[in-house]
């Protein structure tokens, strides 16, 4: 098949819409569903992402993709005891690439929601299963077991959207788009990210554990495909916050900390003693838990309201209780698409906990920036390579 009609473009007033292949035929094919015209962008960005990390790193990966954007991605590691509560995960034993993907949905459910889900391995029962549970478009894979194919096809009343690609598939050298109806042109964006890209230390700290070089190139390959300007918090094989899109470096690096300082937030002994009633829904009780984390926690806490989410009223988290335990996160790493162009962006990152930096270098300033992280003891890598993503 050479072309694929949709519904409508990115919004349902721009008709007719496809996707077609000059040359040859598609590399995808749709197993289930009827995916749209964002759906195949975040399916072919978030697949691209998934197909590096596993390129990179050797392991299970996957992604969650909302608007073009990974809201989370991950290696298949296994899961601690308070990361299956954390992130809802089912009991017993997952698989690889289920793993990857709790993990890479847990991130930041919030975000998560409705998002499209990539796996870089073919999706098994175990991802099926978890993919069942969650509010989410559709699925990219490789490859689908039978088994995982007879769930998917349940979801949403049969219409949930699995698509499958050849993993094999190459793009053309040269990639174009159309803008106000002229042509763009340029070569496709095909660096391959390695270690060999962290060797330029320019830190006094130099020590980068095995650990730390996995989470760097995890953050500068999320990068890759994040619409910059992106800010990228990586800890232990998986985003934990991801700022994307912003005018100003240091927007990104406080809404990137910010959500990582959320996800450490949702460990806090507090959070993982609440008490919710019986059948409440998973987006219910995600977006309680944003509320109670928050300064607006009186939404959730209010006399008439808490009974509708909690057996048992909580106690609040007082601003001194988040601040202590923010204190206590350690290993972070950060990586952003272009450089820091002020000590500012070290700074914020400082207070989520950062350990290691990554980024491009180049600035006339980054003598202010290296003098920064050292303060702090960092290590930080310029990779001399920018990942802008549009």
């Amino acid at each position: 098949m050479t072309e694929l009609e949709l519904k409508y473009g990115c919004n349902p007033n721009q008709k007719p819409a496809r996707i077609f292949m000059e040359q040859g035929d598609l590399p995808l094919t749709v197993l289930n569903g009827r995916p749209g015209y964002i759906n195949f962008m975040d399916a072919l960005n978030s697949w691209q992402l998934v197909k590096a990390l596993k390129k990179a790193t050797g392991l299970p990966a996957a992604a969650s993709f909302k608007h073009v954007s990974p809201a989370g991605a991950a290696l298949g590691l296994p899961l601690s005891d308070v990361e299956r509560q954390i992130y809802l995960a089912p009991e017993g034993d997952l698989s690889p690439i289920a793993c990857a993907y709790v993990r890479a949905r847990g991130a930041d459910r919030l975000c998560s929601f409705g998002d499209w889900a990539a796996l870089s391995d073919v999706c098994d029962g175990d991802a099926a299963r978890v993919l069942a549970e969650e509010v989410s478009d559709g699925v990219i894979a490789p490859g689908y077991t039978d088994e995982a194919l007879a769930i998917l096809r349940t979801k949403r009343k049969g219409g949930y959207n699995v698509i499958q690609i050849d993993p094999d598939y190459t793009p053309a050298p040269v990639e174009r788009r159309n803008i106000f109806g002229i042509t763009f042109e340029q070569g496709y964006n095909d660096l391959a990210i390695t270690e060999d890209m962290l060797t330029n230390i320019v830190t006094e700290n130099k020590e980068l554990s095995p650990q730390a070089k996995n989470d760097m190139m995890l953050a500068l390959i999320t990068l890759k495909y994040t619409q910059s300007n992106s800010v990228c918090y990586v800890k232990n094989g998986q985003t934990i916050g991801v700022g994307a899109g912003q005018q100003s470096r240091i927007h990104c690096t406080r809404l990137a900390g910010d959500k990582a300082d959320i996800w450490w937030l949702r460990q806090h002994p507090k959070v993982l003693g609440l008490q919710f009633v019986d059948g409440i829904r998973r987006p219910n009780r995600d977006n309680a838990i944003d509320l109670y984390i928050s300064e607006e926690h009186d939404d959730v806490l209010a006399e008439g309201v808490w009974q509708t989410i909690f057996k048992v009223k909580p106690e609040v988290l007082t601003q001194e209780e988040k601040k202590a335990w923010i204190a206590q996160l350690s290993g972070v790493t950060v990586g952003s698409d272009a450089f820091f162009p002020f000590g500012d962006n070290v700074e914020r990152a400082h207070k989520s906990g950062v350990d290691y930096i990554v980024q491009p270098g180049g600035s006339i300033r980054d003598d202010l920036v290296i003098e920064t992280a050292n303060k702090y003891n960092m290590v930080m890598a310029f990779t001399g390579i920018r990942l802008f993503h549009h």
